[in-house]
């Protein structure tokens, strides 16, 4: 068995990855846990609503080698917060995380998500009532603040009032959300970062566990960020390049040696799950999608997204796309090991 069974969620913070709409479904989450035993992995964020009346098995399935792996959820009723995490803890989720950070008018029509930034009593209220409801962990992600509100005062308000409720751990993005007049797309990128007032909140408030998160591309950047915050969390930089989460157990977490030796031997990895889940009806481009980086900048790397996204699309499509795929890019590393 992996060494990540024995990690716990709240040792696992100093390094996870963050819940992306259709991004981190429980393929991705397979192929990342190849790369790292020791980061906290999430959920995309589910609805309480589609939680509880769901299909559970389609929406919080999950394989064992994904833990620890936390449950986040958007929502703003206690009653139904309370609901959603118990099923979360019963099907044997490590944390429930409640968004307050995400800016689609979805989820703002919702009442859940980033607008939750102005109802720090709400965001209390159902804080409170998922603490009573399971054991695991309750935690909050959250921007600075949103629009007009100052990020200091109303940011520490929002903070002090959740942690009221017994809230112990916030990941923070580091930059505000503007709900009127920005795509969710521009919220990731336009308003400025401040990462120095999220290191104000850790000074303020050091019996708290703070996480930062927004515009962190390497793992050298993260080690900065550690000597400020407690953890550091990822997000498109560790989608899109996920060979630098082959890097996080020993750098990040001092374990002796990192738990896989190339890209080549990560993809050979997914091999038994994809026939697994193709016995069980899955696609494989479901899973595939989300290898597409793995060899970015490598030699072969354009021939292997190809390969991952046309050749996957055939009929009867099976493993032997990811075998022909890798055998693609070990002839191009020959090919540029003989001119060098």
């Amino acid at each position: 068995m992996n060494d990540h069974a024995n990690i716990s969620a709240h040792q696992a913070r100093r390094l996870s990855v963050a819940p992306m709409m259709d991004w981190t479904d429980r393929h991705c989450r397979v192929f990342h846990r190849q790369l790292t035993h020791r980061a906290l992995l999430y959920t995309e964020m589910l609805t309480t609503g589609a939680v509880i009346h769901g299909d559970r098995d389609h929406l919080l399935g999950y394989d064992p080698c994904e833990h620890p792996v936390a449950l986040q959820l958007g929502g703003s009723d206690p009653a139904e917060l309370a609901d959603a995490a118990r099923i979360g803890q019963d099907l044997g989720y490590d944390e429930i995380n409640l968004n307050c950070g995400c800016p689609s008018d979805r989820v703002q029509s919702g009442r859940f998500g980033a607008c939750l930034m102005a109802e720090p009593d709400t965001v209390a209220r159902g804080v409170d009532a998922m603490r009573k409801a399971v054991s695991v962990p309750v935690t909050v992600k959250c921007r600075i603040g949103i629009d007009d509100q100052d990020a200091e005062t109303d940011f520490t308000r929002f903070i002090e009032t959740v942690a009221s409720a017994g809230c112990d751990t916030f990941i923070v993005h580091a930059r505000k959300a503007w709900l009127d007049g920005l795509s969710p797309k521009q919220n990731r990128d336009v308003p400025p970062l401040d990462y120095g007032r999220v290191y104000r909140l850790k000074e303020a408030r050091p019996d708290l566990h703070v996480s930062i998160n927004g515009g962190i591309e390497t793992l050298e950047q993260a080690l900065v960020h550690l000597e400020h915050v407690d953890g550091v969390m990822l997000g498109r930089a560790a989608y899109q390049h996920p060979w630098l989460l082959a890097d996080v157990d020993r750098l990040i977490f001092g374990a002796a040696e990192n738990p896989v030796a190339s890209r080549m031997d990560a993809a050979e990895r997914m091999t038994g799950y994809i026939e697994q889940r193709q016995a069980q009806g899955d696609y494989i481009t479901r899973i595939t999608r989300h290898m597409m980086g793995l060899f970015h900048a490598q030699p072969g790397g354009r021939l292997w997204r190809r390969m991952l996204s046309e050749d996957a699309r055939r009929d009867g499509a099976g493993v032997e796309v990811l075998h022909d795929a890798l055998g693609v890019v070990a002839d191009a590393m020959a090919a540029r090991h003989a001119a060098e």
